[in-house]
């Protein structure tokens, strides 16, 4: 008895132990984002504004991962050398630096000396000029963009957002409806900052820093010079101006540079940040597109595939959560079908997914169908890849590929590498990633020559961060990483 009582002693003295490093950890990663513009995330999820449990779960992720224990000890130390040497602003994965650590501690003398080696390249980065935002438009998209924007501004040294375009009179009634809709939110909970009108500005006060609300009906007649704004990115998620022609009219507007569709255009490139990002110049093109969240969600899973073992052909079926274009109850729709209510129903549409993935993969073009079925679920889409491999695998084959692009190279921001048994819908609610690869259900047929992948997706959060990510690209405003 007296032994079981010893070790329980002893674990509550190392549960106190790990939390008080936790609480440490937490300060050493918010004084590295808000001193010296340095963000720290463990295996490309998130860290800042996270509470105690929230980090020490995903050390407990971050150990199955990548199958040898990632201590919050460990990251404290790590932290702890970042924060002692110069460097300039920078987005670094800890856990991928704590997991290098473990490997090579044999050919460093201290942790100083191994982070200084891994970060050499750091102060050779260009550097980077602020760029102004405007969001036109303030639906779901715009919110949580806006929502990231201003939680992750720091000192201001990559994007500002600094005025927001809707329609109609400006009153303190709308204002207020547009903070509150701004500070809580029904599926992705209460914004972590504080957000004010000010109706004499006609601007929202978001964490002490004015954002100007502009009514407007034409995005020519703005002149966003006016309010100090100059050569912003303009990120039009009103779903109005959907081609070349009509997107060009924000380049009318004075003030405006570049111009970011968030949803799939035509006539401009349509990218999926990742996997061929790199293929437009933003010095040579002024509008973008960035093609929809289930595109997202597929084309990096796609390209891993199809660079490693090859596509012949495939079938895509997404199951998607309701939208705001359905209606809520029965009623008069321009589409088959979407017109049933939504929370009530599974409701089958179409998607044109399956083709775009061919704008930022072209060697697939023409090897794809695809379907959408809505389902009464608010927000976590599943996209289901029925695939016919050039090359036969195994499914422990294929999963071990895609935890290796999970882990390195061009898409770790992009595919999240999923352990979870129980792993259900509502679980990937606030991912950043807009690929989550479900390991446990991956199918492969016994010739290996036939998988299925289930793909896992936030169909608003995921797709914003790829939304911002490509912003940043624009902008040219990305930050030296390490991943």
């Amino acid at each position: 008895m007296s032994s079981a009582n010893d070790t329980y002693e002893k674990e509550l003295a190392f549960q106190a132990d790990r939390r008080r490093a936790t609480v440490e950890f937490i300060k050493i990663v918010s004084d590295l984002w808000y001193d010296k513009s340095i963000e720290l995330v463990l295996f490309r999820n998130q860290l800042i504004d996270k509470n105690v449990s929230d980090i020490i779960n995903l050390h407990e992720y971050a150990g199955e991962f990548v199958q040898k224990p990632i201590s919050i000890f460990d990251s404290v130390e790590i932290a702890q050398a970042i924060h002692q040497i110069k460097l300039p602003p920078a987005k670094l994965d800890i856990g991928k630096l704590t997991y290098e650590y473990h490997l090579e501690d044999d050919k460093h003398d201290n942790v100083k000396s191994f982070v200084l080696n891994k970060l050499r390249g750091a102060n050779k980065n260009e550097e980077i000029q602020p760029k102004d935002v405007v969001l036109y438009g303030f639906g779901r998209i715009g919110r949580l963009v806006a929502r990231e924007l201003m939680s992750k501004t720091g000192k201001g040294s990559q994007m500002r957002l600094r005025a927001i375009v809707t329609r109609g009179k400006i009153t303190e009634d709308v204002l207020e409806k547009r903070a509150s809709l701004l500070r809580g939110d029904s599926i992705h909970g209460e914004f972590s900052g504080t957000v004010i009108t000010d109706l004499k500005k006609k601007a929202l006060i978001i964490n002490g820093t004015t954002v100007n609300i502009i009514s407007a009906n034409n995005p020519e007649d703005i002149d966003y010079t006016k309010l100090g704004i100059e050569d912003a990115l303009v990120i039009d998620n009103t779903g109005a101006f959907r081609d070349k022609e009509a997107l060009s009219r924000h380049l009318k507007s004075k003030g405006a540079s570049k111009v970011l569709l968030t949803a799939p255009g035509k006539g401009v490139p349509n990218i999926v940040h990742g996997v061929n990002h790199t293929n437009y110049n933003p010095d040579q093109v002024d509008i973008f597109s960035a093609a929809s969240c289930t595109t997202n969600a597929i084309t990096p899973v796609l390209k891993a595939v199809e660079d490693s073992l090859g596509v012949v052909s495939g079938h895509l079926e997404t199951i998607h959560a309701y939208t705001n274009d359905q209606n809520l109850v029965d009623n008069m729709h321009s589409k088959y079908r979407r017109g049933r209510a939504a929370a009530l129903n599974m409701v089958i549409t179409e998607t044109g997914a399956g083709k775009a993935v061919s704008k930022a993969l072209p060697s697939l073009e023409g090897k794809l169908t695809s379907n959408a079925i809505r389902v009464p679920v608010p927000n976590g889409s599943l996209a289901i890849l029925k695939l016919e491999l050039g090359n036969s695998t195994s499914k422990e084959g294929l999963n071990t590929l895609m935890k290796k692009y999970a882990l390195e190279g061009d898409l770790v921001e992009q595919i999240k590498y999923s352990l979870n048994n129980e792993l259900v819908s509502s679980d990937i609610v606030g991912s950043a990633q807009p690929s989550i690869y479900d390991s446990n259900a991956t199918i492969v047929t016994e010739n290996g020559k036939n998988a299925v992948l289930y793909i896992w997706y936030d169909n608003e959060y995921g797709y914003s961060h790829q939304v911002i990510r490509l912003a940043k690209y624009i902008s040219k405003v990305r930050r030296y990483t390490y991943y």
